[in-house]
């Protein structure tokens, strides 16, 4: 059973930064590609950054330009940097591992963790 531990979520002011941290085992580091992605209230899911097995990266349209997606294999630890943050970004945060296999996909998610933007 895959496990997505994440953390560094809470509360902060607009314009202001936050650092979030995805953490798993190393198998899961060297087969997955890895994400974040986002739920506001009301709304569905979507994509914020994702940086595949081989390093590259995709954001989507909100973080360009403001976030940073990063994986580092040998601390099994991926981490989302975000900047200059605005309310819009308020939601849970929630770390995404995927396996495309020939046959299969095998996709796991994190429990989430909040993130507050508010004055």
């Amino acid at each position: 059973q895959v496990q997505l531990v994440e953390s560094g979520g809470g509360l902060v002011q607009p314009g202001g930064s936050l650092k979030l941290s995805c953490s798993s085992s190393r198998s899961v580091f060297r087969n997955y590609d890895l994400g974040w992605y986002r739920q506001a209230p009301g709304k569905q899911r979507e994509l914020v950054a994702t940086i595949d097995t081989d390093g590259s990266r995709r954001f989507g349209e909100t973080a360009k330009g403001r976030f940073t997606i990063s994986r580092d294999n040998a601390k099994s630890t991926m981490v989302l940097e975000m900047t200059n943050l605005k309310p819009e970004d308020t939601g849970v945060y929630y770390c995404n591992a995927m396996w495309r296999r020939v046959s299969d996909t095998y996709e796991y998610w994190g429990q989430g963790t909040q993130v507050t933007v508010s004055s």
